[in-house]
C-alpha cells in the first residue's frame, strides 16, 4: 500500500472523515473494481497499474470534468509500494513542489506526486519537475481539463505519457447513479434515468451533485421520481458545457465553421446556438461568419458577405434576445448559399508570389504622369481607357509586371454567380 506523505497538515490536528461529505466525495471509488471507464483506457498500462507491479510511469491524465482523473491517481497511489503526495496547483506552487522533492530525495523508492490542474503551473513551474522526474527521485501524475499540447511544455510531454479519459459512456454512468439512489434512498423512473443520463454529458461528479440536490428537494416525498418531475428539477439548470478559453472552444468553432462549409444549415445552427447558450459572445460567431462568408463563399454568391455584415450591424441595434434572430437567418443563408474558395485562394497565391518577386517594376504604361518630366519619359503613353472601348474592356494590356507576364492567380468555379464571373472572363480572353 502507499504511503501517504501528509507534507502539510499539522500534527496537532488530524484530518477528521466529514459525515456530511459530498455524495461525490463518498462514492469516490476506493477500490479499482469500483472505477468505472476502464474498458476506454490502455488495457496493458491499466493491468501494470491495476496489479502495482514494477514502476509506473509518468502520466498526464487529461478529460471533461467528472471523468475519473483524481480517482484513477488515487488508485494508482493505493497499488504501489511508492510513497505517495497529493497537492493542487490551485493551492500550491514551486516551494511545495520543492518541498516533496526534498523529502522523495531521503528514500530509497521513488515518490509519486499527484499534481491536479496540473495546466494552471506556468513554463518556469513546470520545468521544476524535469531534472526529478528524469533522475526518477519523482513519479509525476498530473490531472487536467485543458489541452495538453496547449498548456504543457514540450520537455514535460516528452517525460510522460498522456492517458486520455473520456466522458463516461452512458452504461458506465448508469452503474455510478444504482449506487447513488442506493445511499440517497430514492429511485427514478426509466424514463427519467435516460434523461439524467443525457442531461450530464459523461460528467460522473454533476450526475452524482444534481442527484444529492434532487434527494435533498425531495427529502419528504416518497415513491419514484417520475420524468416530470426530473425535468421540472432541471428546468434551471441546462447550462451546455462550454470551456471560451480552453480546447472546447476551438472545437466548438471548428464543428459551426466545417458545418456551415458543408453546406448542412441544421448543425451549423446547433453549433451557433450552442456556443451563444453556453455564454459565448454572439459577436464571435457573427466575426466568423462575416470571415466565411468571404473565404468559403466568395463570388459564388457576393451577397453572402453583405447579409453577414447585415446582420453584424442587426445585431448591434437589437442586442438580445432579438439579435439571435438575424443570426439564424444568417447561418441558415451561409450555410444553404453556393460555396468558392478561389478568391481566398487567388489571395494565397498572390502573396506567394510577392514574397518570391520583393522588387517589381510598374509598367511604363501603367504609369501616372504628373509632371512633364514623367510625361516625356514615357510614363502613361500608350495606355488604353477601357470605357473607349466596346464592353469597357482593352484588348490585350498587360497589367502585371513583367515578372509575371502571363500569370493567373483567380480561377472562378463553376458554383453560383461565380459560374457567370467565369463564361464573362473566358469571353473577354478569347476577345483580347
Amino acid at each position: 500500500m502507499a504511503k501517504n506523505l501528509e507534507l502539510f497538515a499539522s500534527p496537532s490536528a488530524p484530518a477528521v472523515a466529514r459525515r456530511d461529505r459530498p455524495l461525490a466525495d463518498r462514492l469516490r471509488p476506493s477500490e479499482w473494481a469500483d472505477y468505472q471507464g476502464l474498458e476506454d483506457l490502455d488495457k496493458n498500462l491499466m493491468r501494470q497499474l491495476r496489479e502495482g507491479k514494477g514502476k509506473p510511469p509518468s502520466l498526464v491524465l487529461w478529460g471533461p470534468p467528472g471523468s475519473g482523473k483524481t480517482t484513477l491517481a488515487k488508485l494508482i497511489g493505493k497499488s504501489f509500494s511508492f510513497p505517495f503526495v497529493e497537492l493542487s496547483a490551485v493551492l500550491s506552487g514551486v516551494k511545495e513542489v520543492r518541498e516533496v522533492v526534498e523529502v522523495a530525495k531521503t528514500s530509497a523508492e521513488p515518490t509519486i506526486l499527484f499534481l491536479d490542474e496540473i495546466h494552471r503551473f506556468n513554463k518556469a513551474q513546470q520545468d521544476a519537475f524535469l531534472p526529478h522526474v528524469e533522475n526518477g527521485t519523482i513519479i509525476l501524475i498530473g490531472a487536467t481539463t485543458e489541452n495538453p499540447s496547449f498548456y504543457l511544455t514540450g520537455a514535460l510531454l516528452s517525460r510522460a505519457k498522456v492517458l486520455v479519459l473520456p466522458g463516461l459512456k452512458a452504461d458506465s454512468l448508469a452503474r455510478i447513479l444504482e449506487r447513488a439512489g442506493i445511499d440517497l434512498g430514492i429511485t427514478l423512473s426509466k424514463e427519467a434515468q435516460n434523461v439524467l443520463l443525457s442531461f450530464v454529458g459523461g460528467d460522473a461528479r454533476r450526475l452524482l451533485n444534481l442527484l444529492e440536490s434532487l434527494a435533498q428537494t425531495r427529502s419528504a416525498a416518497k415513491g419514484e421520481i417520475s420524468l416530470a418531475v426530473l425535468s421540472q428539477f432541471l428546468k434551471d439548470s441546462k447550462t451546455a458545457f462550454y470551456d471560451r478559453d480552453g480546447e472546447e472552444h476551438y472545437n466548438v468553432a471548428s464543428a459551426f465553421i466545417k458545418s456551415l462549409r458543408g453546406s448542412n444549415p441544421d448543425a451549423a445552427l446547433f453549433w451557433a446556438f450552442w456556443m451563444i447558450k453556453a455564454g459565448e459572445d454572439p459577436r464571435f460567431v457573427i466575426r466568423r461568419m462575416m470571415i466565411f462568408a468571404s473565404e468559403d463563399i466568395g463570388n459564388a454568391d457576393p451577397r453572402a458577405l453583405q447579409i453577414a455584415v447585415a446582420t453584424a450591424e442587426a445585431f448591434d441595434r437589437l442586442g438580445l434576445p432579438e439579435g439571435r434572430i438575424p443570426i439564424a437567418q444568417c447561418v441558415t443563408y451561409l450555410a444553404s448559399a453556393p460555396k468558392s474558395n478561389r478568391s481566398y485562394m487567388a489571395m494565397n497565391e498572390v502573396l506567394a508570389a510577392i514574397d518570391q518577386h520583393t522588387k517589381v517594376k510598374v509598367p511604363v504604361h501603367l504609369r501616372n504622369a504628373p509632371t512633364k518630366l514623367m510625361k516625356d519619359l514615357g510614363y502613361g503613353e500608350n495606355y488604353q481607357y477601357p470605357h473607349d472601348h466596346e464592353q469597357g474592356f482593352a484588348p490585350g494590356v498587360q497589367y502585371l509586371p513583367d515578372e509575371l507576364k502571363g500569370q493567373s492567380f483567380y480561377e472562378p468555379s463553376d458554383h453560383g454567380y461565380e459560374k457567370t464571373l467565369k463564361e464573362r472572363l473566358e469571353h473577354l480572353k478569347k476577345s483580347g
